[in-house]
């Protein structure tokens, strides 16, 4: 079939990533763009930033303009028009002109819906008032940059902790309101494992934002000019300004009331060319679902680096051509103050829900040599299936290098390579850059340690679980006498430096149970070969070592790690 005329219908990343192939499949196709907002295209993801002036100028989102696509494209790209209905027999769409009142009639031979999502509101009184407000187009933020401009509010409280929620805490924080965090989850940022969340946490309350965990939003109410948020749980919380940031549905209504397919995660069903359940339908971005590479099911991924590459393959195949998108990891990265967040693939919660043995494995490598100077400390979780080896999902948080750790792991994850495949990667390395074995590189050999049989790994979870049930175990801490100053040792360990552990070592019982941990869990290895060597049969380390310990374990320690 010649394609003579494709409709788009939604813009910013997926739709306007759609037309522009297209254009670039072909010259003679008439391309029609319908968008429901006033901007063709705009960095969703900066957003946030232009809140607090790091973005400063607004016409820095703006990716593309209307007059810019019909120049450059050719493509007849038309703001504030929705399209309402899809008459799939006579292949026509149903447009409402938001600015004029009117209501056409487009014909088409492909259509392609990227019509995105919108943010979930709690349904819960308050609500609608005025300072209350989503973050999730640029009118949004358009009109909260009016209210900080205007009323200049001294608090904000931000409910719901996912990557645009964080964001917004940070830059509004950054514009000098004090923040208080309201969460239903029982832990930030739920991508991640809880201990890694609590490092996040950690952080986030060293720069002085408050944090309510396991709490719901009850209600949002006015008296007397001030606001107050009430939480599930009894909380009140005087504030200036409250943004909602609990997630996001896709868009469907449209697909479904002509009878396309929506798949079980809520988004439009496709193939790997975008195709809908309609041949001569294409669907890309937030409002569809995609496959998850680890799984093989079915996900929702509403990334702006989804939505380009989908869109891509949208307009592509829409005029003919068989552009695959096989699926994704879910990676995922936020800046969170100081730090760098990121995530591919499986936690180790999300691994156990699937069916998965998960092996999880810690390593805290500085991101380049520790002699040169600026080394700043990664923490590395890896995730692995303990039958087959299998990388299943990495989580990275630390200051500098965790874009390129993440990058390369999802990497690896893409090719089905195995925990112990790390070791061989060439990566590169000079002192400013890397250590001689890079953090990947670390992850990698302590894996294959692992199956090698060099040493039994206990997970903080694990251990802290044995201590609870009072399991009758040997605790050793072989750290030096000043870290003990620093941070208290676990309750009931043995001190025993690593450099004394051989002639302390007949003091020990070999037929217990002993479990060695130092600060990182380097130390903590070496001393678990000392005593498997020595004929002590039932040793474990405790994987990334205190660093990773993030329970409440004495006066002087909170379990958190230092700043």
């Amino acid at each position: 079939m010649k394609v003579r005329k494709l409709v788009v219908v939604g813009g910013v990343a997926g739709g306007a990533s759609a037309a522009a192939k297209a254009r670039r499949c072909s010259e003679e196709v008439e391309i029609v763009m319908y968008e429901k907002g006033p901007d063709i295209s705009y960095a969703n993801c900066g957003l946030p930033y232009y809140l607090s002036g790091v973005i400063e100028k607004r016409e820095d989102l703006l990716i593309t303009s209307s007059e810019f696509f019909r120049r450059r494209f050719r493509v007849d790209a038309r703001t504030r028009c929705e399209v309402v209905e899809i008459d799939r027999k006579r292949k026509r769409v149903v447009v409402n002109n938001l600015a004029t009142g009117l209501t056409e009639e487009e014909a088409y031979d492909r259509l392609v819906l990227a019509p995105g999502s919108h943010p979930i509101i709690p349904p819960v009184p308050g609500v609608d008032l005025a300072f209350v407000s989503t973050l999730k187009t640029l009118e949004d933020t358009d009109r909260i940059f009016s209210f900080l401009k205007e009323k200049k509010p001294r608090r904000a409280v931000v409910v719901g902790s996912g990557l645009i929620g964080v964001e917004a805490i940070e830059n509004l924080a950054l514009k000098g309101l004090e923040i208080t965090a309201v969460e239903l989850a029982p832990q930030l940022l739920t991508f991640l494992d809880w201990e890694m969340a609590e490092k996040v946490r950690w952080h986030m309350q060293h720069k002085g934002v408050k944090i309510h965990l396991s709490e719901g939003l009850a209600s949002v109410e006015e008296k007397n000019g001030q606001g107050i948020v009430r939480t599930d749980q009894g909380r009140e919380i005087l504030t200036d300004l409250v943004l909602i940031s609990v997630g996001i549905k896709p868009n469907v209504d449209l697909a479904k009331n002509a009878g396309l397919k929506v798949g079980i995660t809520g988004g439009i069903k496709v193939n790997e060319f975008m195709q809908t359940s309609d041949p001569d339908i294409f669907a890309a971005g937030d409002c569809i679902e995609t496959t998850n590479l680890v799984t093989g099911k079915p996900t929702l991924t509403p990334m702006g680096s989804a939505a380009n590459k989908e869109g891509r393959a949208a307009g592509a195949n829409a005029l003919g051509r068989r552009v695959a998108i096989k699926g994704f990891t879910g990676t995922i990265i936020v800046k969170v103050f100081d730090l760098t967040v990121a995530k591919t693939g499986l936690s180790e919660r999300e691994a156990s829900l699937e069916g998965y043995s998960p092996l999880a494995l810690y390593v805290d490598p500085s991101q380049h040599a520790g002699y040169y100077p600026g080394a700043k400390a990664l923490s590395i979780k890896t995730v692995t299936d303990r039958d087959s080896g299998r990388l299943l999902g990495a989580q990275v948080i630390g200051e500098e290098g965790v874009d390129k750790r993440i990058d390369v792991l999802a990497t690896a994850m893409y090719h089905h390579m195995s925990l112990e495949d790390l070791l061989n990667l060439d990566l590169a390395y000079a002192p400013p850059y890397s250590a001689a074995r890079d953090p990947v590189i670390i992850a990698g050999a302590v894996g294959q340690n692992y199956y090698q049989g060099d040493w039994d790994p206990i997970t903080p979870q694990e251990l802290k679980e044995k201590m609870t049930s009072g399991e009758d175990i040997v605790l050793i801490d072989v750290r030096n006498r000043l870290e003990l100053k620093e941070r208290d040792p676990l309750p009931g360990a043995i001190h025993i430096p690593i450099d004394l552990l051989r002639r302390e070592v007949e003091k020990l019982d070999p037929h217990k149970e002993t479990i060695v941990y130092c600060a990182q869990g380097l130390r903590s290895y070496l001393g678990n070969r000392i005593l498997n060597l020595k004929g002590f049969k039932r040793v474990k380390t405790l994987s990334g070592g205190l660093d990773n310990w993030m329970y409440e374990m004495g006066t002087k320690d909170s379990g958190s790690r230092t700043d």
